[in-house]
């Protein structure tokens, strides 16, 4: 059993909140994003926010260190769009190794720093693997119903070279996240399964949905319940929902996950639903009041904050965690029905 897996059972472990939100702030431009290295690169590189842990590691492990002072046991690693997949769009997917690994290095850098400051209160790293840009069950073409723009053995390659470099970047869990298509995450979920075996490693894993409308469905038309089902056959550390919902949309959906999940159960949702401008409102005060009833009711065992959040939010969340007990672990709880 490795810490993390163990701290579990005992305290509710706090996440960060979003990186994007946070990058927003230092108004990099096209030249910041580029450095000196990327100066000729063919493509604009600007909003390519990966690739600021080559090009601005400062600010990378500086967002890291506000989210650890805020009160995160666990930060995220900057590799949301990590995989070739995705940075086929700046023509730089032979970076993706080096992206990763830099990433891994930077976030666990900060935490073993401030973990030797504190040892009573560990830092964990989770390797942020996203969902891509590209869906395996659908089809962008609507006049092509069948056609798939991406294979699950390509998805397997990507995420597998990903997971790699994550782990030997030094992160200790592995985050598969915002999964809008779960075909993607099984792709995900069997390419760590293989590394795993391939590198004699026991690493945990967390894997976030995302209910994308009111419906309280996946975007590829999974309840909480089906999603849950369709990725139990992979012992993970945890499963939840992130992004999309604000907390107090997110609740029913974590009630279903708290009544059959076998694992931990994690939530880290928007700073309330955008405005008309896709921005976030919601302060930490009116979020942190919304996550309250997730821990009255005993619903989760990590939580954190997404897109809109802030250390302001991870900070006023913490503080109210802290009294609060996690969901108790459940042992050979399993689904009614499938």
């Amino acid at each position: 059993m490795s810490k993390i897996e163990e701290i579990l059972s005992q305290k509710i472990l706090v996440l960060d909140g979003a990186m994007g939100t946070m990058l927003q702030e230092y108004k990099f431009s096209e030249e910041d994003f580029r450095g000196e290295r990327f100066r000729d690169w063919p493509v604009a590189l600007q909003g390519n926010n990966d690739l600021l842990s080559i090009t601005q590691p400062e600010a990378i492990a500086e967002i890291h260190r506000k989210y650890f002072l805020a009160g995160a046991d666990i930060v995220e690693t900057n590799t949301f769009s990590g995989t070739t997949i995705a940075m086929a769009d700046y023509k730089m997917e032979k970076l993706v190794y080096e992206l990763n690994y830099e990433s891994a290095k930077i976030a666990k850098q900060v935490a073993q720093e401030l973990t030797a400051e504190n040892p009573d209160k560990p830092r964990f790293v989770a390797g942020a693997m996203g969902p891509t840009n590209k869906t395996a069950s659908m089809s962008p073409d609507v006049n092509d119903p069948g056609y798939r723009a991406i294979s699950f053995e390509e998805l397997k390659v990507a995420y597998q070279q990903q997971a790699k470099a994550l782990i030997e970047g030094g992160v200790d869990v592995l985050l598969v996240e915002t999964v809008f298509d779960t075909l993607n995450a099984k792709a995900a979920l069997f390419a760590i399964d293989e590394l795993k075996e391939e590198l004699n490693i026991d690493i945990p894993i967390m894997v976030s949905g995302t209910i994308t409308d009111a419906s309280g469905r996946t975007l590829s038309g999974q309840t909480a319940e089906a999603f849950l089902i369709s990725v139990s056959h992979i012992p993970l550390l945890s499963i939840g929902f992130n992004c999309a919902l604000g907390a107090k949309q997110l609740t029913p959906h974590l009630e279903v996950l708290n009544r059959y999940a076998t694992s931990g159960v994690s939530a880290y949702p928007n700073a309330g639903l955008p405005n008309a401008f896709g921005e976030y409102d919601q302060d930490d005060q009116e979020m942190a009041s919304q996550i309250k009833e997730y821990l009255e009711k005993g619903l989760v065992n990590i939580i954190g904050g997404c897109c809109g959040t802030t250390p302001a939010h991870i900070k006023a969340i913490a503080e109210i965690a802290k009294n609060y007990q996690p969901r108790p672990l459940p042992i050979n709880l399993q689904p009614e029905s499938i």
